[in-house]
């Protein structure tokens, strides 16, 4: 069974009339948010974003769904799936408080405890304390293509029954006031377009405690958090969650990319999919690593999300995370 290092995907995504990731209101219209690229020619470009830490909650909450079914180890934030996660678990702050428990022992503790803090990392706090666990997964911002994404505002009305009488006159507009009619206007974004996405999957990383330089899960359970990761980080893609679902649950039309895999001490390339070349220059990239480390770098071509599909099952059921091993290590 091969043994995956580092796993990444690079893809593109086709996301129809969707408001997502929004950056909040003034008055009455909702403000989409929106970020400065540089595209492969040099170009700046202003174009409609998602940041990374919408993704990373969705596969958070995919994660977490399936630890919960499969019997996964949660402390007690994560079964209650509590923003703060572990540092809302009462037994695991008693132990930060206590200055005679190490970091490196209160690192083993959390990875034992819980399988989410082990996959999306934790900021541990307390008396004097300040120790990061980082995240195994790594996500980018999602970002339109120049050129082939729109964001456009859209008027709204909402029925105010309820309102006072002075309240709706001082937000009425002449219009509303010639008609009679008490209502509440609103305007709202919605983008569509070619999006690019790039992740990163630190496999080898999965129970391994950083301070320490050893593992503190056996390996099987490395493997079923890998498997049940990998199945996670498939669902993001397949269900969007983000602002605005009730109404403006995205159209996903669809989805290409490369997902590449190491299998040893090798990043996984990562070529941003705004470049067109994306595909070539990973290929590129994979064939000059050959001379270096023979077969260490795999990739595969999707060109549909069901191709996507067949690759994160077969990467879930047919590869294990590979196994660190540095002088010294127990």
């Amino acid at each position: 069974m091969p043994n995956v290092y580092s796993l990444s995907v690079s893809a593109r995504m086709v996301l129809d009339m969707h408001s997502l990731n929004n950056e909040g209101g003034e008055g009455n219209q909702i403000q989409t948010r929106m970020v400065d690229i540089v595209d492969a020619a040099g170009n700046l470009h202003n174009v409609n974003a998602i940041s990374g830490d919408m993704l990373k909650h969705i596969l958070a909450e995919h994660f977490w769904r399936l630890a919960l079914d499969c019997g996964l180890p949660l402390c007690a934030g994560c079964q209650a799936f509590n923003a703060n996660r572990i540092g809302a678990d009462s037994v695991f702050a008693a132990q930060v408080e206590d200055k005679d428990v190490t970091d490196a022992a209160l690192i083993d503790e959390m990875l034992l405890r819980c399988a989410l803090d082990d996959i999306a990392g934790n900021l541990v706090t307390g008396k004097g304390r300040s120790l990061p666990r980082k995240s195994v997964v790594e996500f980018g911002w999602v970002l339109g293509l120049p050129e082939r994404t729109t964001t456009d505002s859209y008027f709204h009305v909402k029925y105010a029954s309820e309102r006072s009488g002075a309240k709706r006159a001082e937000d009425a507009s002449e219009e509303q006031r010639a008609s009679n009619v008490q209502q509440a206007i609103f305007h709202r974004p919605a983008s569509s377009g070619t999006y690019a996405l790039v992740a990163n999957i630190e496999a080898a990383r999965i129970g391994f405690n950083d301070i320490s330089q050893t593992y503190v899960i056996p390996p099987e359970e490395r493997q079923e958090r890998y498997s049940i990761l990998l199945e996670a980080l498939l669902y993001t893609f397949l269900q969007f969650n983000g602002a605005m679902r009730g109404t403006q649950a995205p159209h996903v039309l669809g989805g290409e990319g490369v997902v590449a895999a190491s299998y040893g001490p090798t990043p996984a390339p990562t070529i941003s999919p705004v470049n067109d070349g994306y595909r070539e220059e990973i290929d590129q990239i994979i064939a000059a690593l050959e001379p270096l480390r023979p077969g260490a770098v795999e990739r595969w071509q999707f060109d549909a999300l069901s191709g996507l599909t067949t690759i994160m099952q077969y990467l879930a059921q047919e590869t294990s995370p590979f196994t660190l091993s540095y002088r010294g290590a127990r």
